[in-house]
């Protein structure tokens, strides 16, 4: 027997309508909609049957099968690091922005033009990654390469606010050489700056 369903607006009650009636219609992740018999209302969103129908617009919930992978993430975080880094780098040098030293012996003390180097690449790093985590791209270059996605619980791309406080983490982590590790602790497999802000990186068809 097919499933009945019911939009719920306000006090109203619409329908029935068939599966097929209903993604017909304008819904969004926060329609609410009545299954059947049951008089409890729930978010398109928590309909598994919908997944396919948000999906075709770009929307993609945040679960155990989509869930990227470390080996995922960490490649299109090295396509966008050193890609961003010669970029910057080019620039800044060709600029004049930054004059680097001809030689540099590892170990020894860090010429103040490679510091400065690095915090205007860690910093434009994270305008970079914000903007695009905030817009319909939901993601940088690398991600978008290896098919991944950042967006929040509900399959969104994120608020500026949210991406700013995600690549912040980011940034922060690239400082210490452990990006991704926090990820393997988590059964979300969340960076601990995921689940800061409540962000998730999937992958996308």
């Amino acid at each position: 027997m097919n499933k009945e369903y019911y939009l719920v607006e306000g006090d109203e009650k619409k329908g029935p309508y068939t599966f097929y009636e209903l993604s017909q219609l304008d819904i969004d992740t926060y329609t609410e909609i009545i299954v059947g018999d049951s008089d409890t209302p729930q978010y398109a969103s928590e309909l598994p049957e919908l997944n396919d129908y948000f999906e075709q617009q770009g929307i993609y919930f945040p679960t155990e099968d989509n869930l990227a992978s470390f080996g995922k993430r960490l490649s299109a975080f090295l396509v966008d690091y050193f890609c961003w880094y010669i970029i910057v780098a080019n620039v800044a040098t060709r600029a004049g922005i930054v004059v680097l030293p001809t030689t540099y012996n590892f170990g020894s003390e860090v010429p103040p033009s490679m510091i400065k180097l690095s915090l205007i690449l860690l910093g434009s790093f994270l305008i970079y990654n914000t903007i695009c985590e905030a817009t319909g791209l939901k993601g940088s270059l690398g991600k978008k390469i290896f098919k991944l996605a950042v967006v929040d619980i509900d399959g969104q791309r994120l608020s500026v606010p949210r991406a700013f406080l995600r690549n912040l983490g980011v940034v922060l982590s690239i400082t210490i050489w452990l990006p991704f590790v926090s990820i393997f602790f988590s059964i979300h497999r969340q960076a601990w700056y995921d689940n800061l802000a409540k962000t998730y990186v999937i992958v996308t068809k």
